[in-house]
């Protein structure tokens, strides 16, 4: 593939840290497909990040954030594998928008591989039963294939809101918080990390009135 864009090529290098011509290169290679061509990238050990990908990420910062004058509250902890790093404005930056992101959209993992497997069954169960009380209510069953297929996009559907790494960015809107882990990785040339966190909330369990709690976080992100 000869007409590779400056674009795709800024894309590869953004998430590996090659250089501007070996990511030309794996993209010709590859007609243009990123995935694999990041897969050449590693194997020829020129990406900046995979060299350092067997060093242990021990490093980092534990942040808190509190909104709303006390009525949201978040522990995050995000590892990368040196100290000057984990005291730069980029990292940190990336520290406390995901602490806001946790605020403001409430996910229960940091990723898929987090997801328990008696969780994924009981949802499984529920998109399920829901389908077969639609299916009483309008009285039209769906072939079995179709309800499988349905409860695949359902579950598909909970895990992206449901994994921290999935959610789409209340910040930066066309990106997924995995998205700008792998960008900064790729800036950063260093293994980061989101390890786990933690939500409050004050009063939680107890029915009050309802907020727009992600608009209130946006609204302070974007006003800091």
């Amino acid at each position: 593939m000869s007409d590779v864009s400056a674009s795709m090529v800024k894309s590869l290098r953004d998430r590996t840290g090659a250089g501007m011509m070996a990511c030309r290169d794996a993209l010709r290679e590859t007609a243009g497909d990123e995935e694999k061509a990041i897969e050449i990238i590693q194997k020829k050990g020129l990406s900046k990040v995979a060299k350092k990908a067997g060093a242990i990420a021990g490093d980092g910062l534990v942040h808190a954030y509190i909104h709303g004058a006390g009525r949201v509250g978040v522990l995050i902890e995000v590892n990368c594998q040196t100290d000057f790093v984990a005291r730069g404005e980029d990292f940190q930056q990336f520290v406390q928008e995901t602490a806001m992101q946790v605020a403001a959209e409430n996910p229960l993992f940091v990723s898929e591989d987090d997801i328990p497997e008696n969780e994924i069954l009981a949802r499984t169960a529920i998109f399920g039963g829901q389908l077969e009380e639609e299916a009483r209510e309008t009285g039209k069953a769906k072939p079995a294939a179709a309800i499988e297929k349905i409860v695949e996009g359902k579950l598909a559907k909970w895990k992206r809101e449901s994994c921290l790494l999935d959610q789409i960015s209340i910040m930066h809107e066309e990106k997924t918080i995995r998205d700008l882990l792998e960008a900064l990785t790729a800036k950063l040339g260093e293994k980061i990390n989101v390890r786990r966190f933690s939500r409050y909330e004050l009063g939680e369990g107890i029915e009050k009135k309802k907020t727009d709690l992600a608009a209130e976080v946006t609204e302070a992100l974007n006003g800091s």
